[in-house]
C-alpha cells in the first residue's frame, strides 16, 4: 500500500467507516452526487441582469458601453480607443473576425496574442451578473492569450449570454460544450495586486484596462 492509500485508509478508520477502500455502493453514491452537480445556497439575483452586471463590472474598474447589435461593435471599440489615446492595432478572436474592423479604422488580426500586442478584442462564453465577471473558455477560435497578454482587453458581451451566478455558467458549459476545455478563466476587471505595501497596482500580471461592449 502506498502513502496515499495509507492516509485514506487511516481517515476511513477514524470515521468508523471500516475497510481500506470504499465499497461499491459507497462509490456509486459518491458518483451519483457528482453527476447531479447539486447547488448550495445562492444569493438572489433578480431584476435587470444587464444593469446588475454593469454596476458590478464598473465597480471592479471595468468600463462599459452598450450597443444595439453586433455590427455596431467595431465603432464602439474605436470610440473607446480614441477617447483614451490607445493603439488601434492588435489581435481579435478568430470567432469575431467577420466584423468590419477595418471600416472602423482598426487593424486587428484574428489570432492569439503576441508579446507586442497592446490590444486584444475577445468575446465571452458568458458573463455573470452577480459579480460583473467575464467567463472565458479556451479554444482554437477563442485563444485565452487575447484576454490576458495585451495591456488593453476589450470584451464583447451579448446580453443574451448573461447568467445570474457562476453556478449557471458551469451548467451552461456542461450543456453546450459537453467536455470542459483546457482552460476556463473568470475575469473581474483589470489585473491588479496589492502585494507591495497594500497599495493597489493595476496591470500587474495582465491587462491594465478592461472595456466591455454589451450587445443587444
Amino acid at each position: 500500500m502506498g502513502s496515499r492509500e495509507e492516509i485514506l485508509a487511516a481517515i476511513r478508520r477514524r470515521q468508523a467507516r471500516g475497510g481500506d477502500s470504499p465499497p461499491v455502493a459507497e462509490r456509486e453514491q459518491l458518483q451519483s452526487y457528482l453527476r447531479a452537480h447539486p447547488r448550495g445556497p445562492l444569493p438572489r439575483v433578480g431584476g435587470d441582469l444587464v444593469a446588475r452586471f454593469r454596476a458590478h463590472a464598473e465597480a471592479s474598474a471595468s468600463t462599459c458601453e452598450r450597443v444595439p447589435a453586433m455590427d455596431k461593435v467595431p465603432g464602439a471599440v474605436a470610440r473607446f480607443l480614441d477617447a483614451h489615446g490607445l493603439p488601434k492595432s492588435g489581435c481579435v478572436w478568430p470567432r469575431l473576425a467577420g466584423l468590419d474592423w477595418k471600416a472602423a479604422g482598426l487593424a486587428l488580426e484574428p489570432r492569439a496574442a503576441r508579446g507586442e500586442d497592446m490590444l486584444g478584442v475577445t468575446g465571452v462564453f458568458c458573463a455573470l451578473a452577480e459579480t460583473g465577471t467575464l467567463a472565458m473558455v479556451s479554444g482554437a477560435d477563442t485563444p485565452a492569450s487575447a484576454s490576458l497578454l495585451p495591456e488593453t482587453h476589450v470584451a464583447v458581451v451579448p446580453v443574451a449570454r448573461l447568467v445570474p451566478h457562476m453556478e449557471d455558467a458551469w451548467d451552461l458549459m456542461r450543456a453546450e460544450l459537453g467536455q470542459l476545455p483546457r482552460a476556463v478563466n473568470f475575469i473581474s476587471g483589470p489585473s491588479r495586486t496589492a502585494d507591495i505595501e497594500q497599495s493597489v497596482v493595476l496591470g500587474a500580471h495582465g491587462p491594465y484596462r478592461v472595456h466591455i461592449v454589451l450587445v443587444g
